[in-house]
């Protein structure tokens, strides 16, 4: 009474009685990997239904692909220095709308 399912899976391992319960084992498996792979996909649900605005229903498949990716991985987005990357330097050059004099 008051076992966590990840010591019973631990108990079983030590005392090699995964082939005595295989059915339990797998199950126990199952059960301790099942809430990451749960969540991480509702979280990119959550985050899309965020996006989906007038402008997403007007733009292409390919910038809602990119747009759903910066807002999931946001904190990895976040440590971007956008006045140091030269990409973004480059962009600016080519899509200058000055005109010349």
């Amino acid at each position: 009474a008051g076992s966590t399912p990840k010591a019973v899976l631990e108990y079983m391992c030590t005392n090699k009685m995964t082939a005595l319960f295989p059915n339990a084992f797998v199950a126990l498996r199952i059960l301790l990997t099942l809430p990451v792979t749960v969540v991480s996909g509702e979280r990119s649900f959550s985050k899309l239904k965020l996006l989906k605005t007038h402008l997403r229903s007007t733009m292409t498949q390919e910038r809602l692909v990119c747009l759903a990716t910066i807002s999931i991985e946001h904190e990895l987005a976040q440590t971007v220095d956008l006045q140091e990357a030269e990409a973004v330097q480059i962009f600016a050059t080519k899509k200058a709308r000055k005109a010349p004099l």
